[in-house]
């Protein structure tokens, strides 16, 4: 059977839950290989929420993603069917029930490039996936709209953990990022350890989640997961130039994005536990409102 790294079991996510899934997950990847004639590669990689497993099948090298068999794998599922390959990896098969995908294998992760040329990268693939988005997704503006209409309150139960200047300013920008300006594709989980080397293209997406609307509604993701690479304010605005030039953004919705997402992470981050990230947001909003 195959051994789950631990730092894939000391993610935040099992801190609360998941405890059986885990437990059976080695068993469940015998399985699962046995139904769909796999055999494993090598080690085993993982990010916040799934493993994946390098396998072979006739012998072509793919990958075998194991989730957590709840809503969140049909929606994958149907973002990589409507990028089909279009900056995303391609998906092969699907167990929905069992939370499996079998998908193309890649390469390394662009969190191991150097940050300038990352976010180069990361603006690049922001244009190439925006593209006609289906009608019944979620849309960015219904995100904008109710996370809107928690955030005082959860500043408030946190104990006003920033200056009401950062608050104020997140809840002046939200009525104009509720407003929906685009019917684009977006995808709301992008970062650099998202993007991995490719050979039909550089680089591609992987677990992609659909929206429909703003395609740098997160922006700010990209930065605050590189954040500690950059030396100071100047720093963090050049690469958020990099990305908006790279991805043909209007600089000014970008830069309300980035302070709009930052503010709701860093009182979601307080909530939830983690100690690194609210500092993160804090040098993000600082190089964006002073």
């Amino acid at each position: 059977m195959i051994e789950l790294p631990q730092t894939f079991l000391a993610m935040p996510r099992w801190w609360s839950e998941g405890e059986e899934w885990l437990a059976g997950l080695p068993a469940a990847v015998d399985s699962q290989c046995e139904l769909w004639g796999l055999e494993v590669d090598g080690p085993v990689s993982h990010g916040s929420n799934a493993i994946a497993v390098p396998v072979t099948r006739a012998g072509e090298p793919l990958v075998l993603r194991m989730t957590p068999p709840d809503a969140s794998v049909a929606d994958e599922v149907r973002a990589l069917r409507w990028w089909d390959g279009r900056g995303t990896v391609r998906l092969y098969d699907v167990d929905l029930p069992r939370g499996a995908m079998l998908l193309e294998r890649l390469g390394g992760s662009l969190r191991d490039e150097p940050v300038g040329e990352a976010m180069a990268v990361l603006g690049q693939l922001m244009r190439r996936l925006a593209v006609p988005a289906p009608s019944d997704v979620p849309s960015t503006a219904t995100m904008v709209r109710h996370r809107a209409a928690e955030l005082e309150a959860d500043w408030q139960r946190l104990g006003q953990p920033f200056e009401s200047a950062l608050l104020s300013e997140a809840l002046k920008i939200a009525p104009q990022l509720a407003e929906a300006t685009s019917t684009l594709t977006a995808n709301g989980d992008f970062h650099s350890e998202q993007v991995l080397r490719g050979t039909r293209e550089p680089w591609l997406v992987v677990d992609p989640v659909l929206y429909q609307g703003d395609p740098d509604c997160d922006l700010a993701r990209m930065i605050w997961t590189r954040v500690d690479e950059m030396a100071d304010d100047a720093e963090i605005r050049q690469h958020f130039t990099t990305l908006v030039r790279a991805a043909e953004l209007d600089p000014e919705r970008a830069r309300n994005w980035v302070v709009f997402r930052t503010v709701d992470y860093w009182l979601w981050g307080l909530g939830a536990g983690l100690t690194e990230d609210p500092e993160r947001c804090r040098r993000i909003l600082g190089a964006f409102t002073n």
